[in-house]
């Protein structure tokens, strides 16, 4: 867009997905994947990340997630700003993507879809990585526990002796 319009500036824009839908589009997917929405491959890093310094930092975490959150602000906003509203007279001539445009963006676009969906392969590779540099460091990698493990079993035994009654009580009104 910048190339296109000559302008850094959010205010020189408005308007654009009337006159180039495919630029806005595509500039929607690229602004969502940033937000690291489900289904886009930065998802699964971002989520990744944030369960892992949730269970060692909280303090970072929740710092972490009110940086997702602004940042979430910023991008829509910046959308809004630039992809919507009346069409701007110095937007009015830009040209939408062309073929080969299309050609250098539409592979990535489907690489962030496909790796959103389906993060396994990326994870394979780098997984080794980690698991070494655990080594390294003399530590070990924090497992959840499982709802068949032995503690689990303990924590949901002491939680229906505490609830018992509640959860008796349901099972007879059931139908």
């Amino acid at each position: 867009m910048i190339a296109r319009r000559r302008s850094q500036l959010i205010a020189d824009y408005g308007g654009v997905q009337k006159v180039a839908p495919v630029l806005a589009g595509l500039f929607l997917i690229a602004g969502l994947a940033g937000l690291a929405l489900p289904g886009l491959s930065t998802f699964v890093s971002e989520f990744l990340v944030l369960i892992g310094t949730f269970t060692r930092y909280e303090a970072a975490a929740v710092l972490a997630t009110v940086g997702i959150v602004l940042a979430a602000i910023y991008i829509l906003w910046m959308y809004q700003r630039t992809m919507t509203g009346p069409v701007r007279d110095e937007v009015a001539s830009m040209p939408d993507l062309g073929a080969r445009e299309l050609w250098a963006v539409g592979p990535l676009i489907a690489l962030v879809i496909a790796l959103g969906v389906y993060p396994k392969p990326v994870l394979d590779i780098i997984n080794p990585a980690v698991h070494q540099t655990l080594v390294q460091v003399h530590s070990t990698d924090p497992v959840p526990p499982h709802p068949g493990t032995q503690s689990s079993v303990t924590q949901s035994s002491g939680l229906q002796a505490h609830f018992g009654s509640v959860s008796a009580s349901t099972q007879r009104s059931a139908p």
